[in-house]
């Protein structure tokens, strides 16, 4: 075995550890976030259930859930938007209906989240045996 004397030749700095050039990042270039339905009214919600549980101490135990449709329906009412569980303190609302059985004067971003803020007002209301306005009155003014 023959031994070298001096120091190791250096590498060029383009070179990793191992001898390699630099790689680069796993995903090149930068994707974007993931956006979907549910994603958006999830964010509605939560964003709605957060003023609302800061502005009444009655709800700040409440838990606000979505789901995507009701299980049951009621002929007479049709299909329900929200149902208030009081002695569980929940207040469940449904996507589908929400979103879909809406009826929009303009259907865009800002008129999708106002529908949906809408619904979480109302049923929080009738959790607290109030009138919506009364819950937030300064929310509804987007004008």
């Amino acid at each position: 075995m023959r031994r070298r004397r001096g120091p190791a030749p250096r590498r060029a700095p383009r070179h990793g550890r191992h001898g390699r050039e630099g790689r680069s990042a796993i995903l090149r270039p930068p994707l974007p976030p993931l956006d979907s339905r549910i994603d958006r009214f999830d964010l509605a919600v939560g964003t709605a259930a957060e003023f609302l549980r800061s502005s009444w101490p009655e709800l700040r135990e409440v838990s606000f859930e979505f789901a995507g449709m009701p299980r049951e329906t009621d002929p007479e009412r049709g299909i329900p938007r929200w149902t208030v569980l009081e002695h569980q303190k929940r207040i469940i609302l449904y996507r589908v209906p929400i979103e879909r059985l809406s009826r929009l004067h303009r259907d865009d971003e800002l008129h999708r989240r106002m529908v949906i803020e809408g619904c979480v007002f109302r049923a929080a209301a009738e959790y607290l045996g109030r009138d919506p306005w009364d819950l937030g009155p300064e929310r509804f003014r987007y004008f």
